[in-house]
Formats: C-alpha cells, structure tokens, sequence
C-alpha cells in the first residue's frame, strides 16, 4: 500500500528529518553506485554499511541473512591444534567401521544408517580431538547431544579408542543379552556410553537448550560450578523443520546461553530428499538464528573454493552461489564437468570468463567434495568461534555431502537414507580414496572386514592422549557415587496423615502443601526444583513465589506490580521455581535436565512438574518416553485432573484418558490418590524408591484434583494397601443378609461411591465396601509380574486378587477417566466385574451435571450396582427400574 503521493509507508517516516539534505546526498550516492556499478555494487556497498553499523554499536536491526559463503574466511583461521594427517588418518579408519558395521548387519535384516555419519564424520572428530570435555576432569564436562542417525560412527569411534568389539559391533541393533548396540543413542539399552537420547528428532535440541539453561540454574543457585560445561547439540538440517528444534530459540537467547552449540549437518537432504529443493535451507536458517537473536558461523566451503573466490572480482560467483537452490546443487554434485560448466558458470558472461580460468579437476574437487563440513580445519575455526562468542549461543551451519566417502552410488543421492550397505567392490573404492592398509585377501570369505590400525598404534595414541588432554572418554554417561538422600522429616508428611478436619481442602491444594513443607527441609529442601508452565497461581502456588522465588538470571529488574503483597511476583537469580511461560514441552525440557542431574552432574534433584489437566501426556507423552529412555527421576503431577472436575472447561481441557497414556510407559509409577493422606504415603515411597539407599530409575505420575472436599485422618495400617494400589477404605453396613458388593474408586470418585455407599443401604439395604484404588496401574504391574512368573515355575498371586480375596458379592469399579483405565485389572478380579467411566468428550458444564452425563454420579453406581445384583438373582430386577426412576435416571 502506498500513501497519496505515492511513498511507501515506513518506520522511518514516522521519524522528524533533521537534515533533509543530508539525506538526499546518502540517496543520491547510493542512486549513482546503482547507476554506475550496478545494482549488486549498490547492495553490497549497504549490507557492509550495515555491518559495520552492528559492529559499531549503532541500534540497526540485524541483518538476517549473509553472503552464501564462510563466516571466517580463510585469512582468518586460527592455527589447527593438532596433527591434521594423524585426525585424517583416524577418522578414515571411523568413516570405514560405521559403513562396515552397517553393512554386516544388513545380513541380520536389521538395517541401519550409512549417510549421515559419512557426511558428519569430520563434525564429530574435529570435537572429540579438541573440544569436547570429558567427565573425568574438572566438574561435569561438556554435554553431547549425538544425531542419532550418526550412532554408527560414534560406535567406530569407541571401538578404536578400545572401549567396543569386534562383537559389539557384530551385534548392532541386537540385544545379544546385553552386549548389543542399540539403534540409536538410548542411555537405558547402553547407560555407560549414551548420556541423552536424541531420536524422536527435534526432543534433543529442545532438550540441549534447557539443559545449558539448568546448568547455570544449578550454578546460580549455588549447587554445582558449570562454569566449564559446554553443551554442544548435533542435529541435521531436515531436523530442524520439527517445531520441538526451534521452539526454544528465544530462550536460549534472552538467557544468553553462551554455554551452547548446535551444530547443524547441512547435508542439503532429509529422509526423502533434498531439505529445500526450491530454496536454501542454510539461508533459511541463518535467518531464523539471527532473528531469535543467536550468533551464526556459516562453515560451507573447503579451502578447493579459496582459489574461485579470489578470481570471484566482479562478485558475480557470490551471487550465483545465493541464488541456486539447494536442489540443483546436489545436482551438480551427481554430473559431470560440462554440465557444471554449461548450467553453473554459463549464467552469466562474468562467470563463463571466471570458468575459462579452472581446470576440470579443480572444477569437480569444488562441486563434488569440497565442503566446510568436510575439512577439519574449517570445523576447527567455526569451533573456536563458537567457543569465543559470549552473550548468545552459536549455530554452526556446516554445508556437507550426505554419503560423502562412500562412493557414487552414496553420494547426494535422495534414496541414501534407505540405503543400508555397500558392495564388496564399492567398499575397495572407498579403501583406496581413504588410504586404508586393508588388503584384498580380508574380502576372501565375501564379508567386508572391519579396520583398527593395532591398540599400541599412532593413531590410537594419538587419539587416547587427545582425550585424556580433555578429560577423558567421551561420548560417556557418569553416575557419580552419589550417597541416598536423607529422608525428610516426618513433620511435613504428619499434617496430612492427620486430614483437614472440618476444612475443605483440594488433593491439589494438598500436594502444594506438602512440597511447600518439604521445601523447608534443612537437607533435602533446597533439592527440590517446582517447574510449572505459567499457572502456578491455578494451582495455589503463589504461595512459594516469596519463600522460594522464581528463577531468572537477571534475577529482577522492575519493580512488581504486587510488591506491596505478601504474595508478590519475586523473581531471582538464585530462585528456585521454573515458572516457565505457556510451554509445556519446555516445561519437561526442565524436567528432563533436573531429573537427571544425579548423572549429568552428580547432583540429586528432586523435580516436580505440576501441569494443568491433560497437557501433560497427550501434548509431551514423547518427552515423558524421552524422560524414561534418559533414566530420569521425579514427580509428575497432573492437577485440575478428571473428566468432570473442571467446572465449565469443556471438552478441550477435561481430561479422562491421561492415565491410559500413561500405562504404556514402564518407567511411570501412576497414582491417583483420594485423599490427602494419600498423597503424602507415596510422595513419602517416592522419595524412597528415587533417591533411597537402593534408588530405581522410576519416575512417579500423580493426578491431583481441584476440587475441595473434607481430607480424612489416614486409618491405620493402609500404608502398604496405599503404595500397592487398593485397600478398604470403608465396610459396609446392612442387615445380615443383605446383599453385598464392593465398590473400587480411585481419585475424586471415591466420594460419589461414598455417596452410593449410604444410597444403597438406606434405600436398597444393599451393604457395599467402598475401596480405595490409589493405582490401576501399579496392580496392573504386580499383577503381570505375577504371570511372568508362572511361566518361570513360580507360583505367586497377584496383590489385587489376594486384597479382594473372599470379599463377598460383585466388584464395581468408577473412576473419574475412561473405563479402560480400571479395566486394566479386571481378568485378575475373581469377582464378576463391572466399571463406571467418563468415556467420550467432556462438555461445559457444572460437576454435578457432566457426573450425570457420564454415568457416575452416586445415583449413576447405585443404580449399576443394583443391575449387577439382580444380575446375580440378589436383588429383584424391579429394583433397577424404581432406582432409575427415583434417582431421575
């Protein structure tokens, strides 16, 4: 749109012009550059302007995007630490294994990835030989996040340095009874190598970015020196289209994480096919860095370009380079010199001159291999650089060739990434151009053999003294000998077990309590890190905002709103809470880094992640998986939980189907407590079972709700029936022979059967036992171990089955979630078993309402139970059509 006299509209417009004149001659002279130079003079001569205004401290926008050539040229490199020929010599030996290994096991169908690590190699060995710390130096060491379609040539790597076999390699993605090599970086299959598992793509740059966050939260709050940590993300370009890898950019810069790397394999392909067939990925990118507020090192040519660059005088090669898409480019990398020459260079008469200049074989090294990605001295300096920023983490985008060494048939073809294993004489190809001793008789038997130069050659001692230098092995998970946490004092669990009296209190408000008084603890206390995703204050938190304050660290720079308060908004650097903003995925970023701090860091942290309704396992069930595969402890709390408890929410927010999601995780332990007492029994087995003498790698799910009801004192002798799952909560009274059956009803619902408890005997003279059924899951759990052991000889009765041994009558079971989540233990009930749910979508409207809707309300059970009864010929079948009718059913 244009204003009257035809002037676009501007920022600037908005601004008074001192010096109109002045103005006119800045215009006039770049109008002359445009005239007389040409239009690329003009843009040129601005975009340097530009940068020199950023360099000088003049409040410019960034520019966005840079010339499609390296950040650091090649004057500019720092001198290579090392010894280039002995690092080429032993990442050929690394590029050789990872193919060979993948290969071998193609003949066991199990497949594997050959391209990415070929195109990566020179990323990761330029890392190992000079900047990534290990664990066995001073403090945590660097945090490496692998792309986990490069696990092949991480494996090669481990088997030079000694720590693999020839057998573990032979036993890639095979189990083989615990000496096999799974697929992909997965800390529970290989706890002593893999640190982080990276595969879904896209958790692990989220999770690198909150991990660099959580190690200066552990720094500014005084728990662990991470001065030194290093978090460096390995991620491929295809990758960084998963909303989960950028959405946490802004953070990681309005933090100033400068503790962090990602280091983008820009290969040009994902899966399928090139990235950006039409555009330029690595552009795009830089973009999106620079407008989130990090620095960006572009390492895209090898040193085969310097010479093409220095002819470039006319700029018209740079121009040429930022216009072809990223398709066509793999293309030049698949045909031959003519047609390089005839659909590159012939674009324009100044590059037709420049291409008169170059050999073929200079043409063909520069489109065919010769890459920043791929020589260890670009990598080197775009490393340095990194490592030099302060005040904004780094990308580095290094251009490389998916399938680079292994060979025509491999190289920037799109089917790469489905192409699991080389032939014997595309393997002697790749021998020849990476100069490995192999002779022909190794491929006599028709298997490729895998190459190591000896354990007491040069390269080894070469490569083990670079690591020791730096602290060791590395990739390698450490869990530091860590002693128990002390248990907390009674005290805090003693205010629940004694109940609320006539005071009406929400499980949630109860939860809240008991973590507030836990904060407390002179041990344990300052361990605990509450992480919530922007509404504390709907969970009653705003209590913990003074005492404990919220973590920011710039700790705060305004004056709050509610100062005058006793409540107020305190934000500070060594505050303790992570009140994140509406980011549930960064939320469990969180509490993924705090729950393995005990490995990360040698630090035990007690996370507890409090999440509104169901956006926890249905929007971040993959991270809660992420959690599991990371051996991550903590406690996951779904408050507002249920289907009908949300007042008025509607369908998007009631929640009835968490529980389900949560059953197919084996490292949840799942609760969902009625009372407070409740609550306070198994936070109190949590801490046991995490952090105790005999710790597990277990994490605990709770579902809390918001709805307020008298909290009972805690009966004796239901600390065991609590922890395991069920226990009577209520017997029933009647006549003597009056027919009996028992009510199972875990959360807010063992009110309503409360409710139908009393219905029954006074309207009906039916006696039900009401039971508490603290977790569905955790009989489940005891109860498939139980026929586990059957099929080993072992005779053992599943706990639900003995806790309802004899109990007389039908067992109804209701629940505030889908059906299917107390069904998980019916074939173990001997009784004749029934449930209530909330099955379908919820819907806007009061408690009492949607409980009718749904059919499990008490008049709802009373009216089910009687059903079951007459079933049974106990009650006459008249009796359920005059409960229907009296109930108003």
């Amino acid at each position: 749109m244009t204003d009257p006299v035809g002037k676009l509209p501007s920022e600037l417009d908005q601004l008074p012009d001192r010096d109109a004149e002045e103005t006119a001659e800045w215009a006039a002279s770049l109008d002359a550059v445009a005239e007389h130079a040409g239009p690329h003079r003009a843009a040129y001569l601005m975009r340097r302007t530009l940068q020199h205004a950023e360099k000088a401290g003049v409040a410019l926008p960034r520019l966005l995007e840079t010339d499609y050539v390296n950040t650091i040229p090649t004057s500019a490199e720092p001198a290579f630490d090392g010894d280039e020929a002995m690092e080429q010599r032993i990442t050929a030996w690394n590029r050789w294994n990872a193919a060979a290994m993948v290969t071998r096991g193609s003949k066991y169908g199990v497949g594997g990835h050959i391209a990415t690590f070929a195109s990566a190699a020179w990323l990761y060995e330029t890392g190992f030989n000079h900047f990534f710390r290990g664990k066995e130096g001073d403090g945590s060491g660097d945090q490496l996040y692998i792309q986990g379609h490069a696990s092949p040539g991480i494996y090669a790597r481990a088997f030079l340095d000694g720590r693999l076999t020839e057998a573990h390699l032979d036993n890639f993605r095979q189990e083989a009874g615990g000496n096999g090599l799974p697929s992909y970086p997965h800390p529970r299959r290989l706890p002593w190598l893999w640190e982080f598992p990276t595969v879904s793509m896209g958790l692990g740059p989220l999770s690198a970015i909150y991990q660099a966050r959580f190690n200066r939260y552990l720094h500014n709050r005084g728990i662990k020196d991470t001065a030194n940590s290093h978090v460096w993300a390995f991620l491929g370009d295809g990758e960084m289209d998963e909303p989960e890898s950028t959405a946490a950019l802004a953070l990681a810069s309005r933090e100033q994480l400068d503790n962090l790397t990602f280091v983008v394999n820009c290969n040009l392909q994902r899966l399928d096919g090139p990235v950006r067939a039409n555009f330029k990925i690595v552009q795009e990118l830089e973009a999106q860095f620079r407008g989130a507020g990090w620095n960006v090192v572009k390492s895209l040519w090898g040193s085969a370009w310097d010479e093409l660059l220095q002819l470039d005088t006319t700029g018209a090669l740079v121009r040429r380079l930022r216009e072809v898409p990223d398709a066509q480019f793999q293309t030049y990398a698949t045909r031959d010199v003519a047609y390089i020459r005839e659909h590159f260079f012939g674009a324009e008469p100044a590059l037709v001159e420049l291409a008169k200049l170059l050999t073929d074989a200079k043409i063909a090294e520069c489109f065919y291999t010769s890459r920043g990605g791929h020589e260890a001295r670009k990598v080197y300096a775009a490393y340095r650089a990194a490592l030099a920023h302060k005040g904004a983490p780094t990308v580095i985008l290094a251009q490389t060739v998916k399938g680079y060494t292994l060979g025509k048939g491999f190289e920037s073809k799109n089917a790469n990434h489905q192409m699991k294993k080389l032939t014997i004489d595309e393997f002697k190809g790749m021998r020849e151009l990476l100069g490995l001793p192999i002779p022909d008789s190794a491929f006599a038997d028709g298997v490729v053999p895998y190459g190591h130069p000896g354990a007491d050659s040069a390269e080894v001692r070469y490569l083990q003294e670079r690591r020791a230098a730096l602290g060791g092995p590395a990739p390698a998970r450490r869990v530091h000998p860590v002693a128990p946490l002390p248990e907390p004092e009674e005290r805090a669990f003693k205010a629940l077990y004694k109940g609320s009296g006539k005071q009406e209190m929400a499980t949630t408000m109860a939860f809240v309590r008991l973590v507030k008084d836990l904060m407390r603890d002179k041990e344990t206390g300052r361990r605990w890190v509450p992480i919530v995703p922007d509404e504390a204050r709907t969970f009653g938190m705003e209590s913990l905002f003074p005492s404990a304050g919220i973590y920011s660290p710039l700790g705060q720079t305004y004056e709050p709103v509610d100062r005058d308060q006793l409540m107020y908004y305190k934000e500070a650097k060594d505050g303790q809470i992570l009140n994140e903003g509406i980011t549930e995925a960064g939320a469990m970023a969180d509490f993924i880094a705090a729950a393995t701090s005990y490995s990360t860091h040698g630090e035990t942290m007690i996370p507890f992640y409090i999440f509104y309704s169901m956006f926890g396992w249905q929007r971040t069930g993959d991270q809660m998986w992420q959690l599991a595969d990371q051996l991550g402890k903590g406690f996951i709390v779904g408050a507002t939980a249920g289907r009908t408890t949300l007042t008025g929410e509607g369908l998007q927010h009631a929640d009835g189907h968490s529980h389900l999601i949560a059953a197919t995780n084996p490292a949840s332990l799942n609760y969902d407590p009625a009372f407070a007492y409740e609550i306070a029994v198994i936070v109190k087995d949590g801490l046991r079972r995490m952090y105790g003498p005999e710790a597990e790698n277990v994490f605990y799910y709770l579902t809390v709700y918001n709805e307020p009801k008298p909290q009972p004192a805690m009966p004796e002798g239901v600390e065991e029936g609590i922890v395991k799952g069920l226990y009577r909560f209520n017997e029933g009274s009647a006549g003597a022979d009056a027919p009996r059956l028992q009510l199972l009803a875990s959360g807010t619902a063992i009110h309503w059967a409360l409710e139908a408890q009393r219905l029954l005997a006074d309207d009906w003279d039916v006696a039900a036992d009401v039971w508490s059924a603290t977790s569905w899951g955790e009989l489940r759990r005891d109860a498939l171990e139980a026929d586990e052991a059957l099929l080993r000889g072992e005779q053992r009765t599943p706990y639900v089955t003995q806790a309802l041994e004899g109990a007389p009558g039908p067992a109804l079971a209701v629940s505030d979630w889908m059906r299917q989540v107390p069904d998980q233990i019916s074939q173990w009930v001997e009784q004749d078993w029934s449930s209530l749910g909330t099955d379908g979508f919820g819907l806007s409207d009061t408690r009492e309402a949607a409980r009718r809707h749904f059919g499990v309300d008490a008049q709802s059970i009373t009216v089910a139970a009687l059903a079951q009864l007459a079933r049974r010929g106990e009650v006459p079948a008249s009796a359920v059509k005059e409960a229907r009718e009296r109930y108003g059913l």
